[in-house]
């Protein structure tokens, strides 16, 4: 083993000491010193930092880029220590990043998708799954702050559900509606009987007590949504668990709109609800679907009309 796995040993411990999570840095990097060691090289070269930045080859640039990212911050603690380690160029793999399209889900797509998880085959199981993909359907939560959530994030009396450290460490208090709540407490109630004792405080668990993996979850999804019969509407639209998400902002700004309600003097609610750091990621879902774009520019024309 060369040097380089004690680097990153150190690299990770400094800055995670100073408050940095390196959630990515923490898998990718003792990858990289291993493809270096592997090419029988004990120092950072620009040459083998970017020949492992584009793997797999087949890839999106935009991995390749974050890749790149991680191995450059790497690569800097190094070459302050012994210059003999060299930086890659920042330039040298363009992100070229394109928002996907987002796939808005129906509320017919919903049902099917909730139908699907509750066929699954281990009834604990097709429980957790029904309640996760309820939850994000109607909440509007990211993925893994859902799968973060512990059980004392629930507040049974406030009908509030408390989002800890989320996206860039903000949290939030996520109102429920009674049907969500009542949805959640069963839950709850079926998981002390299933599991009485499970390893880990997470709110949803998986059929061993642990708490759901991101990956893992993902996979499932996949399946509920192949099941489903839910196909790609275009090679840049196909249906992701975060699109839950989206489709709940569109919603709820479809509805905004059909009710006549001032939108804008609303969005920095909606922002905050989402955990939005700037308002401008909100503003983003108003091109995200067609009606929308139709009603923004019904609205417009009416105030046009009514000008002097």
């Amino acid at each position: 083993m060369n040097g380089l796995h004690d680097a990153v040993d150190d690299y990770l411990a400094i800055r995670r000491a100073l408050g940095f999570k390196l959630v990515a840095a923490g898998q990718l990097l003792p990858d990289f010193a291993a493809y270096a060691e592997r090419s029988g090289a004990d120092t950072i070269s620009a040459d083998i930092a970017l020949a492992w930045a584009r793997q797999p080859a087949d890839a999106q640039p935009v991995w390749w880029h974050k890749r790149l990212v991680v191995v450059r911050g790497f690569a800097r603690y190094l070459h302050a220590i012994d210059e003999r380690h060299e930086v890659p160029p920042a330039d040298a793999l363009p992100e070229r990043w394109r928002r996907p399209t987002p796939y808005l889900y129906s509320e017919a797509d919903i049902r099917r998708l909730l139908t699907c998880a509750r066929a699954l085959p281990t009834p604990f199981r097709a429980t957790t799954y029904a309640t996760l993909i309820g939850l994000l359907a109607v909440s509007g939560m990211r993925v893994g702050e859902a799968i973060g959530l512990d059980r004392g994030d629930l507040d049974w009396s406030e009908s509030l559900l408390i989002v800890r450290s989320g996206k860039f460490g903000k949290s939030r208090e996520i109102a429920l509606h009674p049907s969500a709540l009542a949805a959640l407490r069963t839950y709850d109630q079926e998981r002390r009987q299933c599991c009485p004792r499970p390893k880990t405080a997470a709110f949803f668990v998986s059929t061993t007590g642990t708490r759901l993996g991101y990956a893992e979850v993902q996979r499932t999804f996949h399946v509920l949504v192949a099941q489903a019969g839910m196909a790609p509407r275009s090679a840049r639209c196909r249906p992701r668990l975060h699109d839950l998400r989206h489709s709940f902002a569109v919603n709820t700004l479809v509805g905004w709109y059909r009710a006549g309600l001032d939108v804008e003097a609303r969005m920095h609610t909606l922002s905050t609800y989402l955990g939005h750091v700037h308002p401008a990621n909100t503003y983003w879902y108003l091109q995200a679907a067609p009606e929308l774009l139709a009603l923004a520019g019904e609205r417009l024309e009416r105030a046009m009309e009514t000008r002097p």
